[in-house]
């Protein structure tokens, strides 16, 4: 049976990741979370202190071969984890700090640039699942399936503070609301690639909805499309 290549876009804490694991899971296909690599770069701008209280946006640009990304199977979790310049840095790149200057830092064209053409390169095979904000308009505008994912800014906060909680976080259900909302007003309106819904892009709204339902749903979408295929 041939294998597709599957773009799964949508605004922030919609479960693009979570949806998109287990699809490559239960299609034997490669994952690839793009936000975390732009949530690596963000972290190596942080640390080298290109962003915060003053940004130095040309001092990144110009640091750009000194990062290194890589994705490395975690062989106990069964799925890859970021690693940045050698060190596995999942945990950091999932933090508030993060998300506070990940979108900033997404709309410079030359991260964009650099993402995107490595990103290019892992699809060359077809068989993955890739999420991000850009993937079917312009990393994989051929992917044979597309889908934009969905919900209200409260339903997406909700879900983005409990598991922020979990984690130990100390936040404030309006911090991750206003969060939210700042990076959807980034994504939507930045110059490079802004964050919208491709002509031929499934949307699904998930506001409602359980990650069960949702996986069921999506995953009855690609069967189809590969069905097509023979």
């Amino acid at each position: 049976m041939g294998k597709i290549t599957i773009a799964i876009d949508g605004y922030s804490s919609t479960g693009k990741s979570t949806i998109a694991k287990q699809l490559a899971k239960a299609l034997n296909y490669v994952y690839v979370d793009t936000g975390a690599m732009y949530r690596a770069v963000t972290l190596y701008a942080i640390q080298n202190n290109f962003v915060g209280d003053q940004d130095d946006i040309e001092g990144l640009v110009n640091d750009l071969p000194n990062i290194n990304l890589k994705f490395v199977p975690n062989t106990d979790l069964g799925l890859s984890e970021m690693h940045l310049n050698g060190k596995n840095v999942e945990k950091e790149i999932r933090t508030m700090k993060v998300s506070g200057q990940v979108s900033k830092v997404a709309t410079i064209p030359e991260i964009r640039h650099k993402l995107v053409e490595m990103q290019k390169q892992m699809g060359t095979e077809k068989g993955i699942v890739m999420d991000g904000r850009d993937i079917g308009t312009v990393v994989f505008p051929n992917a044979e399936l597309k889908i934009f994912m969905t919900a209200s800014p409260n339903a997406r906060a909700t879900r983005r503070y409990k598991e922020l909680l979990d984690r130990g976080e100390d936040v404030s259900f309006e911090e991750v609301l206003e969060n939210v909302q700042k990076r959807d007003f980034i994504d939507s309106t930045r110059k490079t690639s802004p964050l919208r819904k491709a002509d031929d892009a499934i949307e699904f709204d998930n506001s409602d909805m359980g990650l069960a339902e949702q996986f069921g749903r999506i995953h009855d979408f690609a069967l189809r499309v590969i069905g097509k295929l023979g």
